[in-house]
C-alpha cells in the first residue's frame, strides 16, 4: 500500500496588533463619510492582502490582543485601536483564521503558542513569525521557526538570534530582563548591557546560577562588581521581568494544518469593509475567491 501524498507547507504567523499600529504609525490618516479613522486600517488590508499574494505563502494565522472585540475607545481618542474591530473584519474578510486573545492571554502568547503546536505537523517544512518583537526570538529554533521583519524583508533564524543579541532564543527572556526592552516598558537592571548580560548568561545558563559575589565569576567582565550587586540587590526583580517576558505556549489554538489553508476571500464581506474604509482597490488585488 503507498502512503498518503503529504503537502509540503509553511506557516505564516502574523502579529495583528503589530501590523496594525505599524500601520497606523506609517499611513496617512483618512476618515470615511461617518467620520470614522480608517487609515491604519485601511493599510492594514493592503498589506495583508501583499502577504497573501506572495509566493509560498499558503497557510496563515493572524492574531489580535483583547482589544479586538472590545468597545472602541472613547470619542476623540487618537490611537490605532480604535481601528481594531475593522482590522478583524478585514482579516476574517480575507478568509484568514482569527485568534483573538481573551483573559489572560496576548497575541503575542497565541505566536509561540501556534509555533509550538504545529512546527512539528507532517509536512510542517518552516514556521514563520510575521513580526519585529524581540519576545518572540525566544520561539526561534535552527530554521524550524523563524521570525521575518516585513518592513525590510529580513528573516532571523537562531544563528541569526545569536549574531543579533549574543545568546540563544531560550535566553532571551534573561536577557531581555537584565538589559530591558522599551518596547514593553520594561527597564531592565542598572548598568547591564548588551554584552555583560550575554557573557554572564552565557557561562552560567540562567539568571539564577549567576554568583552573587563577583568574586567567584571567571569571566572578564567589565565593572564585574557593580553588575554582582545590583543583581543581589534586585534579583526578585529581575526574575519577574524574565516571567513577563517568557511566552505561554498554551494557548488553546483548536484548527488543525488544513484549516490554516487560505483558500480565498469573501468577495461581498471584503467588498462591504472595503467601502467603509475607502479601499475598493484592495479587491483588485486579491489573488483568490471563495
Amino acid at each position: 500500500m503507498g502512503s498518503a501524498y503529504i503537502d509540503i507547507v509553511k506557516i505564516h504567523l502574523v502579529d495583528g496588533t503589530f501590523e496594525l499600529f505599524r500601520c497606523f504609525n506609517g499611513a496617512p490618516r483618512a476618515t470615511n463619510a461617518d467620520g470614522e479613522e480608517v487609515g491604519a486600517s485601511r493599510a492594514f488590508a493592503h498589506t495583508l492582502v501583499a502577504l497573501l499574494r506572495q509566493n509560498g505563502v499558503s497557510h496563515v494565522g493572524v492574531t489580535f490582543d483583547t482589544i479586538v472585540d472590545a468597545p472602541l475607545a472613547p470619542s476623540g481618542t487618537d490611537g490605532p485601536w480604535n481601528q481594531h474591530s475593522i482590522a478583524a473584519e478585514i482579516t476574517r474578510a480575507l478568509g484568514v483564521v482569527l485568534w483573538p486573545m481573551i483573559r489572560r492571554y496576548e497575541a503575542d502568547d497565541a505566536l509561540a503558542s501556534a509555533a509550538a503546536k504545529y512546527r512539528d505537523e507532517p509536512g510542517v517544512e518552516q514556521i514563520v513569525i510575521c513580526t519585529r518583537d524581540k519576545d518572540l526570538a525566544q520561539c526561534v529554533i535552527g530554521d524550524q521557526v523563524v521570525m521575518l521583519d516585513r518592513i525590510n524583508d529580513v528573516i532571523t533564524d537562531e544563528d541569526g538570534v545569536v549574531a543579533k543579541w549574543g545568546v540563544r532564543p531560550h535566553l532571551i527572556p534573561s536577557y531581555l530582563a537584565l538589559v530591558g526592552d522599551k518596547a514593553d516598558g520594561l527597564p531592565g537592571l542598572p548598568g547591564w548591557g548588551a554584552s555583560s548580560a550575554a557573557a554572564a548568561l552565557n557561562r552560567y545558563g540562567s539568571i539564577e546560577a549567576i554568583p552573587a559575589d563577583a568574586e567567584q565569576w571567571d569571566m572578564p567582565i567589565r565593572g564585574a562588581a557593580r553588575l554582582a550587586a545590583v543583581l543581589a540587590e534586585r534579583h526578585n526583580e529581575a526574575l519577574l521581568y524574565r516571567d513577563l517576558i517568557e511566552l505561554a505556549t498554551d494557548v488553546p489554538l483548536r484548527e488543525p494544518v488544513a484549516e490554516l489553508e487560505w483558500r480565498g476571500a469573501d468577495r461581498d464581506r471584503l467588498a462591504a469593509v472595503a467601502d467603509r474604509i475607502g479601499a475598493e482597490d484592495v479587491l483588485e488585488r486579491v489573488p483568490r475567491w471563495l
